[in-house]
């Protein structure tokens, strides 16, 4: 297989029924593949375009998006290089399937929405928000990114324990000294998508489009 293009992933492409539409990009937990968060990305937008491609490590087995050397200790170098190579595809999908690149929300979970919050400060340009479920710190000292006009939604758990509340709080402090316009939403479970955050997480992506182009 191509090791460029919108080949470099394993990937599932769903267009959107209407033009116009947002694009959610989907990015799996660990143990997740392609087909994973389908489901969360029709629940939070029936009109939207769908991209969900398969992280390229494996754990034992199990996908991941970049290594780790332990349970919430990651290795950086990996990080940087796969958010980097993430990106690459990300451009080369928006091209090949005329997507509208400022119409571009990843959603990711766990392991997934820490390399959309790593791509957010990377390449700020990228995406146009992203919505991020039980997400952890990638980065100490993050880029001094501008992302002003760039929107996140935040899901965390009060009794996650593979992604502590501080956690969540830290990451919403850094979005937010980079100008984002962040929200941040707890629920009282553990490390899932609650129900009822995703419902949350709908409505806040009901202003992206409703107001494309605007902050939110």
């Amino acid at each position: 297989m191509s090791t460029s293009g919108v080949e470099a992933f394993t990937h599932r492409f769903i267009p959107p029924p209407t033009a116009g539409a947002l694009t959610l990009l989907l990015l799996h937990g660990t143990g997740g593949d392609e087909n994973d968060l389908l489901q969360v990305g029709r629940a939070l937008d029936d009109q939207a375009a769908l991209l969900s491609p398969r992280g390229k490590v494996s754990e034992q087995g199990a996908n991941r998006w970049f290594r780790r050397l332990a349970e919430g200790v990651f290795d950086t170098d990996d990080l940087l290089a796969r958010t980097d190579q993430l990106a690459t595809f990300i451009t080369d999908a928006v091209e090949h399937y005329r997507l509208d690149a400022s119409r571009l929300v990843a959603v990711g979970f766990s392991n997934g929405a820490n390399i959309a919050a790593t791509l957010l400060f990377r390449h700020p340009h990228l995406l146009r928000g992203a919505v991020l479920f039980a997400p952890m710190v990638t980065l100490d000292d993050p880029p001094r990114a501008d992302l002003s006009g760039v929107g996140v939604f935040l899901a965390a758990g009060r009794a996650d324990r593979i992604a502590p509340a501080e956690q969540a709080e830290r990451l919403a402090e850094q979005f937010i000294e980079c100008g984002a316009s962040v929200e941040l939403r707890w629920h009282p479970g553990g490390h899932r998508i609650d129900p009822h955050i995703l419902a949350q997480a709908a409505a806040w992506l009901g202003k992206l489009r409703a107001f494309s182009g605007e902050s939110v």
